[in-house]
């Protein structure tokens, strides 16, 4: 009597832990991988376009940078050479 209790309980604790995959149907299961897969390509172009846009915007930056920010950012001493 005491064996099939604990059976009984075994059996209910694994029917409690279904998954969401076990509930779906195979298809739903598969489009829903298929879209996640795809936002994720999505993301990653967005990373991708944003680190050209930033790496466009500090190569203008630096392009258009006066006589007088360049020679303050150059660590040589000048006055040393006057």
């Amino acid at each position: 009597m005491a064996r099939s209790k604990q059976t009984q309980r075994k059996n209910k604790q694994t029917d409690d832990k279904l998954t969401l995959q076990d509930t779906l149907n195979q298809d739903i299961l598969l489009k829903l991988k298929h879209t996640q897969q795809q936002l994720k390509q999505d993301e990653e172009s967005k990373k991708k376009l944003e680190e050209e846009r930033k790496r466009e915007e500090r190569r203008q930056k630096e392009k258009n940078k006066s006589f007088e920010e360049l020679l303050n950012e150059n660590p040589m001493d000048w006055k040393k050479y006057k």
